[in-house]
This record gives C-alpha cells, structure tokens and sequence, in this order.
C-alpha cells in the first residue's frame, strides 16, 4: 500500500482527496515501463488549476494522480536508459495531465518520458526547479541560441515573481546579463533583487498593449511568461534583431501585433514548449541547471516543502497569488 493524492469527480466538480493505492491500481505505461519510488514532486501553477478543478488541465479519464512533475528512484525498469536503483526526473509529456503524474508515492511512467537526474542535482533540488525552472532554461538558451548576448543591453523577464520567471532571473543574472524583472506585487521586489534583478518594473507598463506598432528599442531580449498585451508590448519595444522568449498566457490568449517589428528590425518570437521537447534536449537542459545554480541560489529560490495532505490548501494559494517562489512537494512526508 501506498498514499497518492487522487482527483474525482463529484457533484458535478472535482475532489481531491489523499488514498491508499496498491500497485495494481497505476495505469500501465506501456513495453518501455518504468517502476518508481517516487520522492519529490512540485506545485506548478497548472497543477493547481487542476486540483482544484479551476481549468481544463485534466485530459484524461478520471480518477487521476496529478502532478506535471516527479523525481524518484528506479524499482524496475523495461527500458534500456534505466536500470534499478538510478534517479529519474519526468516533466511534461502529459504527466499529470493524460497520464497519472507525480502525486504518488509509487509510480509508473514510460521511459521515453524520464531522463536521469544529472550528477551534483539532489532530488528535492531537482523539483524546486522543476517544470518551471526547467521552462527558464529553456528560454535563457533560446536567447542565446539567437545571439541575445550579455553585452546587448538589457533583457527584461515578466511574471518575475512566478516560479518559472523568478529562476529566469536568477540563471540570467548567473550568465551574467542586466535583468530587468517586470511584477506587479511591490512585496516581490526584495526578492527579485535577492535573484539578481538589476532594477524592478511594474507590469502595468506592458500590460496595456504598445502604443505604436513599433516603440523605442528598450530590450536586447525578453523571456515572457504572460502572453497577450503583455507580449505584443515587448514585440514592439525589442531592439534591432532582439528575441522574446515566450512560454505562458496568464494575460490571455490572443496577441495583438503587427509584422512591423518583423520586418523592420528583423526580431524573433521564440515559443518555449517545455512539454513536448525533445529528450536530447532536455538532459541539455538539466545539466546545465546542474552546473549553474549552487546552493545559494536555491536558499534565494526560497522554495517551500509540502506534504500530499497540504497540496489542496497550498494550490488555493498558489492560484490566489499568494506565492514566492517555488513549492515542493516531499510524497514521502
């Protein structure tokens, strides 16, 4: 017998509630299964809308484990990457979503979905990053990729208060570039400073839309985690050949802009998709989070520890914006 965190339906919504299972009771993952003790897990934002039944996040039949993440330790394994004993992360990939994700004190997960955890990233390390740390990486490597280097200027990094915006701050102050986090909660502004950020802008400044289809060239590149009015604001203030970074949409769907900026200074818009990406890429990823972030980094994270039994009560808070940081989920506690 083992605990797992549980979403069904009920009158009409969706319970979560913490049962026992036994093994039989995990979904199969298919020939190239994967057995897991599973240790750590994280609190994204999707999952809270999901435990809470706050959005359509749950694709698949329920009952379902949520939890877009996990780390744990091989007990079996059907694939050739994995032998007993070693550590894997799962992110993405329908975790939690289709699949039955990270909630849960065993687990079975496909190994085409895990990497390994890199040398020198303990496990609850590994989820105080996360899908959102990793979503950072991601987008500081887009950057890079097009030529947005630390001498350009400055790059600015909006919902820097969130998980994924706070650790982005954080790698680009690492690799050396003038950080500009964009919040607007003033209680948020220690903190960012604490990561890195050289200097604070409230989000209202973007979060209007541009004025003109092109505006001053503030930023060399950007990393975006709002999306809308927010996102077409910093199309139309990059610089000559600058990049935007683009991976969430709390501002909305729709972007409203003009081919301007395009074809006038020749900008790039860059969308992150940390579900799907490639595995090649991901262990890229990882390790190269491994070998930036050290333990003062992760202290300035200031991630918060929660058990299983406090997920619903901490995805309330989280959806309320009463979050700093990151939430990790010890399943073994």
């Amino acid at each position: 017998m083992f605990s797992a965190l549980v979403l069904d339906t009920e009158n009409g919504g969706v319970r979560a509630r913490v049962r026992q299972l036994e093994e039989r009771d995990l979904p199969a993952a298919g020939p190239d299964e994967v057995r897991l003790e599973v240790l750590y897990s994280s609190l994204n934002y999707k999952d809270g809308l999901a435990v809470t039944g706050s959005g359509q996040v749950i694709r698949g039949e329920y009952p379902i484990v949520p939890g877009i993440d996990l780390v744990g330790r091989v007990l079996r394994s059907n694939h050739d990457a994995f032998t007993e004993g070693e550590l894997a992360i799962g992110t993405g990939w329908q975790l939690g979503e289709v699949d039955w994700g990270g909630y849960t004190q065993r687990a079975k997960v496909a190994g085409r979905k895990l990497v390994p955890l890199p040398d020198g990233l303990s496990p609850a390390q590994a989820m105080t990053i996360g899908t959102a740390g990793f979503t950072a990486m991601l987008s500081v490597m887009a950057l890079e990729e097009h030529q947005v280097q630390p001498d350009d200027g400055e790059v600015v990094v909006t919902g820097a208060s969130g998980g994924a915006g706070s650790i982005a701050v954080a790698l680009l102050d690492i690799l050396g570039y003038d950080v500009v986090a964009s919040t607007g909660s003033e209680e948020a502004h220690e903190y960012l400073r604490g990561l890195g950020a050289d200097r604070i802008v409230d989000r209202r400044e973007f979060g209007d839309g541009p004025i003109r289809p092109m505006e001053s060239g503030a930023w060399a590149g950007a990393i975006d985690a709002v999306g809308g009015d927010t996102l077409a604001t910093l199309i139309a203030q990059l610089q000559r050949h600058g990049s935007v970074a683009s991976f969430g949409n709390a501002g909305g769907h729709d972007l409203h802009t003009t081919v301007l900026p395009f074809i006038l200074r020749g900008i790039n818009l860059l969308g992150i998709d940390s579900n799907t990406c490639p595995n090649d890429r991901r262990r890229t990823a990882w390790r190269r989070l491994a070998d930036l972030l050290d333990e003062n980094h992760y202290e300035r994270i200031r991630a918060r520890t929660v058990s299983l039994d406090d997920i619903p009560d901490a995805s309330r808070g989280l959806l309320a914006g009463q979050v700093q940081g990151r939430i990790v989920v010890n399943v073994q506690g």
